[in-house]
């Protein structure tokens, strides 16, 4: 649809595909949100596909790079597609237990089949944005875990 409107309309339409964003003021409905408020709580965290599962962690100030550089670039085509994500793909579990180490709690899993429609691996091809955008995530996973666990627990008073 934003193919057609660029090319029927001379518009510039870029898009901007984002691989699983992390940080403050996160949505509360992704995974790092969901496993560090049942952590503190002392909840299990759902697990799906038993942990057997990898995701292109990306922190937010990396995202907001991206998207700045789409916002201020002279030099892009009519239509683009670009893929804004870590380039490097964690393993869910190992991801889990950054989480609650840096939490200070124990984990507690509950490891369930995989959801319908959900996929086994991400990963963000970003040679794209990085020739177009100068695009180039910084914060790694072990950076970006203690960031949002130390704005989560201060947002939250716990």
């Amino acid at each position: 649809m934003a193919h057609a409107y660029s090319h029927l309309y001379g518009l510039q339409t870029i898009g901007l595909r984002f691989f699983t964003v992390y940080g403050p003021w996160g949505r509360p409905d992704m995974a790092m949100w969901l496993f560090i408020e049942a952590m503190l709580k002392g909840e299990p965290i759902k697990v799906f596909n038993r942990g057997k599962m990898q995701r292109d962690f990306t922190y937010i100030d990396d995202i907001i790079q991206g998207v700045k550089a789409s916002l201020f670039n002279e030099g892009l085509d009519k239509f683009e597609i670009f893929n804004l994500g870590n380039h490097k793909s964690e393993n869910l579990l190992e991801m889990i237990e950054m989480l609650a180490k840096e939490a200070g709690t124990e984990m507690k899993k509950d490891l369930l089949p995989m959801q319908p429609g959900d996929v086994e691996a991400t990963w963000a091809d970003i040679e794209h944005a990085h020739s177009k955008l100068g695009f180039k995530p910084t914060t790694s996973i072990s950076e970006g875990i203690p960031k949002f666990v130390r704005w989560y627990r201060e947002y939250h008073n716990c």
